[in-house]
């Protein structure tokens, strides 16, 4: 019998080198153990990586993996990660990706369209359509366009946010089948799609035996205090992080033992770093390769993150940051209010008031004076609890299913 073909249309798709988005990547590694073969479709530019793809100059570039393995890198434009060529990008690789081909990447049996961007999901509907396939899996990252909404403050009634609105509700309706990264979506997804039956939870994962252990240069490693209690972040510094607040606590803080460490980039960083450039308690460091994050997190006493006070989090959070934290076996101080994240049902951490730097620093305050005991056994927790419910194996069954 001849293997089944997957397309995973998500243009922001990466491998282990790129630094970012590789949750497709991890759960190609599993579903080709299960015979499967498997064709990610990504765009050829992402803000976000580390390390870019090496495309040449046609449309589609293919770059072989492995057996049954291979990117499609899509070329789009370059951008910045606020600019409008940002939407620009999303709207150039729907419209190219609409003229895939069987004798480019083998017919498929089964595509995936991961949002957001939510465009593409158009182009699966085509695809779908095209060659004649029974299995079309709509999976949801961020609710789209809620995220704009609450997060950025757009009207129900922008031009854009009706564009996505409607492109979302023919994803829940026309695909086969809804998956969802965040745990209490369905009572959106579910009112929109009148077919509770659709809705499926398959949060992030991770796993340390695909993890590569990859070292970190010793300059790096010399730009951070010694002798310190480090409260560190490690992620993205966009506008969905809340970490302006963290950056405030850093300026309120008493205790000089304590110093709080930044590692990446986003389209805020520049601003954190300003607000706080006469302070020396503070350190920003540039984003690390996906190898080298866990070399990061052994360096920190406690890992941070942070939400705003939003309704867009009732649904729930399925950041990688708290996989790669809690993999880490370290404490976890969550801002944010209680909703059932992974700290939260896994007892990994504690969790102050959203949108306050003073009770940042009252959650500091408290886990610095815990013995390192103590420290060590909220790591324990974070580590069983992230090893049993996210680990690839798990999730990439629950995919199986829907196959």
């Amino acid at each position: 019998m001849s293997k089944k073909t997957i397309w995973v249309l998500n243009q922001t798709a990466g491998k282990p080198s790129s630094g970012w988005g590789e949750r497709h990547y991890y759960f190609a590694q599993k579903w080709l153990e299960k015979g499967y073969d498997v064709k990610i479709i990504s765009g050829s530019y992402n803000h976000l990586f580390h390390t870019q793809p090496i495309i040449g100059k046609e449309t589609f570039t293919l770059e072989k993996i492995q057996d049954n393995l291979c990117f499609c890198w899509v070329k789009i434009p370059k951008y910045k990660g606020e600019s409008i060529f940002k939407l620009w990008s999303m709207m150039v690789f729907a419209f190219k990706t609409l003229f895939l081909s069987a004798k480019l990447l083998r017919k498929p049996d089964v595509i995936i369209v991961s949002s957001m961007p939510i465009f593409p999901l158009l182009t699966g509907l085509y695809l779908k359509n095209k060659f004649k396939i029974k299995s079309l899996l709509f999976e949801i990252r961020d609710l789209w366009p809620l995220t704009p909404m609450y997060l950025k403050g757009y009207s129900k009634w922008h031009p854009m946010v009706l564009i996505m609105a409607w492109i979302e509700r023919l994803g829940y309706r026309k695909s086969d089948a809804v998956v969802s990264l965040l745990p209490n979506a369905y009572n959106y997804i579910n009112n929109i799609s009148k077919d509770p039956s659709k809705f499926h939870w398959i949060p992030n994962g991770i796993d340390d035996g695909l993890l590569e252990k990859e070292e970190l240069s010793e300059d790096f490693i010399a730009k951070i205090p010694k002798n310190k209690f480090i409260i560190g972040y490690a992620g993205t510094m966009g506008m969905a992080n809340a970490l302006e607040y963290f950056v405030e606590a850093s300026g309120l803080i008493k205790n000089d033992q304590v110093h709080f460490l930044l590692v990446g980039e986003g389209y805020l960083k520049e601003d954190l770093m300003n607000v706080s450039k006469s302070q020396s308690n503070i350190t920003f460091l540039p984003k690390v390769n996906k190898n080298q994050v866990q070399q990061v997190l052994s360096l920190f006493d406690v890992c941070f993150i942070g939400r705003n006070d939003t309704p867009l989090f009732n649904y729930g959070v399925s950041s990688n940051k708290y996989f790669d934290y809690m993999l880490a076996s370290k404490p976890v101080l969550v801002s944010s209010n209680l909703i059932k994240d992974p700290v939260e049902l896994s007892g990994c951490g504690i969790t102050v008031a959203p949108e306050s730097a003073q009770a940042i620093v009252d959650g500091i305050q408290r886990l610095s004076n815990l013995s390192t005991e103590e420290l060590n056994k909220f790591g324990r927790l974070g580590k069983q609890y992230v090893k049993k419910y996210h680990n690839f194996e798990y999730l990439s069954n629950q995919y199986l299913k829907l196959f």
